[in-house]
């Protein structure tokens, strides 16, 4: 491992801030080698965490050449509804797209369920100015009512501003002219363009993506500029990057732009690290399943590429269109709550301890039973060795037991550790539920499929999951805990466009469509050169939306060599009815096609490190710990105890065992086997 002091910008460091701990992954590119740094998180102040992990690397900033972040800044201000106070200038008669959604609800049936928009019906103003579906001006914008309406906006305390007008994704000249006016009047920069954010179809998705953009800017903007403000006043010269949603990275410059592309930019980097992980150790197709505090999140990554999906809504009614890493959570982490139902149910989570108060065993003030809880009563989290490397303190099994017996055991009728088992059992399969729902509801059999736990609580229940759905070959990484930390250092960055066409494919315009993708390459080449980051390569994504005459949904369909042999309308249906038979089976013949949107992405190889360098150094040591008293299956077990990071390469460990870390504790039931591969990951296999 290096030490404090090192060669002068040879460090690439990953910082990923959670709700407990600020984890940091730190790679010499000069000596090839790596360390983890764990330090807690400071709520509400993520900056002051993120420094004193800063202060852990290096003597001094000087020596770091990169620091990228992933954020949940964003993530948490939009749930919070911590957002700056917002007005929007949009076309006359349309200031309710914003609260009109998409004519859904809460929830599905019944008549309870309210939705408040970001931002309130009186700071929604409405312009004279129309444009028409086709692209034609109708009316145009009146540039006096649009100076007007921002200065009332300014008076009536807004901060951030957002121009929304109407089929914009068709001509955005009037649009254009408004944020113009807006710019000259308003005091700050953070003005947004919904044709700028989004220039593609829909109403509702754009209104909803560009608001939340404005709304964002003062606060993912603020806190970036003082992160990277401290940062340079402790001789930090290098550059600071931002993970994206997407998978990719961005400048610091770009992330306050464009602050809606920082939503699950934490868990995206996770994903990114896991797939990276599972393509060197042999595994293109995994499931990625993330436990923390306070969520479990799975994805799906298959032929070594993480999935993608066109949009989210972080909560209901906040829809943000922009490309993302898929990503399904639940409310199933170490925090969560386990507590029986007015029917005599047995329920666990979604609401959570969190890392404040935190589980009952913290002692600090919580006495409702969680996941946690059941797991240091069971004896797979020692209570007397401490959470993240000394972190936690020691933790205390008597609140625990007490917990569990009030609020579980007693109204079930069961004894403590009947009551903890039925605790894991219900969170276990909430979490292959959601398994289920990125594999087999998507078509894809889990069984084809390695399962790669990460997060601080993902390995406890690597063998649990394994059982329930049905995967061969789990594989639990070098560092579970700082797994987003790592997708940081790997992550490439990268750039995404959108443009409507909205035409049909016998009425496209070949030459038109490729002049556009020449300007959607240049204008995301910019962004990557103004990053001053090196790539070994640019590799572009150029697909088109389509659908047949008549359906609603569109189908993603790659252009193949888009800058190689020319376009012609046959290479685009013959792409078409190739993706179109690979999804539904068949092609629907005489039925026109339609092409409606231009997607393209523009990726920035950054270098890459032999993840080899996670691997043990040295001959290690597989003598066990001791044993450990474990509950499973209804008795006590003695489990090996063993320090997970100083076996070798090529180890076998038989369950039942408990493998510890700083960052996380490994639970082999019995009848399983782990063994240690060349890049220093646990493979869990039935024996």
């Amino acid at each position: 491992m290096t030490s404090a002091g090192q060669s002068l910008e040879s460090l690439v460091v990953g910082v990923d801030v959670g709700g407990t701990f600020t984890d940091l992954f730190v790679l010499d590119e000069a000596s090839g080698t790596a360390r983890i740094v764990k330090v807690p998180s400071t709520r509400g102040e993520e900056a002051r965490g993120f420094m004193n992990g800063v202060a852990r690397v290096a003597d001094s900033a000087a020596a770091i050449a990169t620091i990228v972040h992933g954020t949940t800044v964003g993530t948490n201000a939009l749930l919070e509804r911590k957002v700056a106070r917002t007005g929007i200038i949009t076309t006359r008669g349309f200031r309710d797209v914003l609260e009109m959604r998409r004519r859904d609800r809460p929830q599905t049936w019944g008549l309870r369920g309210s939705f408040v928009p970001v931002v309130p019906r009186n700071l929604r103003r409405e312009v004279d100015e129309r444009v028409l579906a086709d692209g034609t001006l109708h009316t145009p914008v009146d540039l006096d009512q649009v100076r007007a309406e921002a200065r009332a906006l300014l008076a009536a305390g807004c901060e951030a501003l957002c121009v929304f007008f109407i089929n914009t994704y068709a001509n955005a000249e009037n649009e254009r002219l408004a944020v113009a006016a807006v710019r000259e009047v308003w005091p700050n920069t953070h003005v947004t363009s919904a044709s700028e954010v989004l220039p593609e179809i829909r109403e509702f998705e754009r209104c909803s993506t560009a608001t939340l953009n404005a709304a964002l800017q003062p606060v993912v903007g603020g806190y970036l500029e003082r992160l990277e403000a401290d940062l340079r006043g402790q001789g930090f010269h290098g550059e600071l990057l931002v993970v994206q949603s997407n998978g990719g990275v961005m400048s610091r410059q770009t992330a306050s732009e464009l602050p809606v592309r920082t939503a699950l930019s934490g868990p995206a980097a996770g994903v990114i690290a896991c797939a990276a992980i599972a393509r060197a150790a042999g595994f293109p197709n995994a499931i990625t399943g993330d436990m923390g505090g306070t969520s479990f999140d799975v994805s799906l990554v298959a032929n070594g590429e993480a999935a993608l999906a066109a949009q989210t809504a972080i909560e209901f009614g906040m829809v943000i269109r922009s490309p993302m890493i898929q990503i399904e959570t639940i409310g199933a982490g170490g925090g969560s709550i386990a507590s029986v139902d007015a029917s005599g149910m047995l329920q666990v989570g979604p609401e959570s301890a969190g890392s404040v108060p935190g589980p009952a065993c913290y002692g600090r003030g919580n006495m409702r039973p969680t996941v946690t809880d059941a797991n240091v009563l069971l004896g797979r989290i020692a209570a007397d060795r401490p959470l993240g490397g000394g972190l936690l303190a020691a933790l205390d099994a008597d609140k625990s037991r007490q917990a569990i017996e009030e609020h579980v055991a007693r109204p079930l009728g069961l004894d403590a550790h009947a009551a903890a088992e039925a605790i894991l059992t219900v969170a276990n399969a909430r979490m292959a539920g959601a398994i289920r729902l990125v594999s087999i509801e998507r078509g894809h059999d889990p069984r084809r499929f390695a399962y790669m736990p990460f997060g601080g609580g993902g390995a406890l229940h690597v063998c649990a999951m394994m059982r329930e759905v049905g995967v061969a070959t789990g594989i639990v990484p070098r560092y579970p805990g700082v797994t987003s930390a790592l997708g940081c250092v790997i992550a490439d960055m990268r750039h995404d466009a959108v443009q409507t066409l909205n035409r049909p494919l016998t009425d496209l315009d070949v030459a038109d469509l490729q002049r556009r993708i020449d300007e959607l390459a240049a204008s995301c080449q910019q962004r990557l050169d103004s990053s001053g980051v090196r790539f070994d390569e640019v590799r572009e994504v150029v697909a088109l939306d389509m659908l047949y005459a008549g359906q609603t949904h569109t189908l993603p369909v790659l252009l193949p060599n888009a800058h190689g042999a020319p376009l012609t309308s046959d290479s685009i249906r013959s792409a078409f009815e190739a993706s179109y038979t690979a999804a539904f089976g068949r092609v629907l013949d005489g039925i026109p096609i339609r092409v409606m949107n231009l997607r393209y992405a523009r990726i920035g190889v950054r270098p890459k490190f032999d993840l080899a360098v996670l691997a043990p150094e040295g001959a290690g040591s597989i003598a066990p710990l001791g044993t450990q008293r474990v509950f499973h299956d209804r008795r006590w077990h003695e489990a090996m105890r063993y320090a997970r990071l100083e076996l070798p390469v090529a180890t076998r460990i038989d369950g039942p065992a408990i493998l510890e870390q700083a960052d996380t504790t490994v639970w082999l039931e019995p009848g399983f086997h782990a063994e240690v591969d060349p890049h220093g990951n646990l493979l869990v296999r039935l024996s």
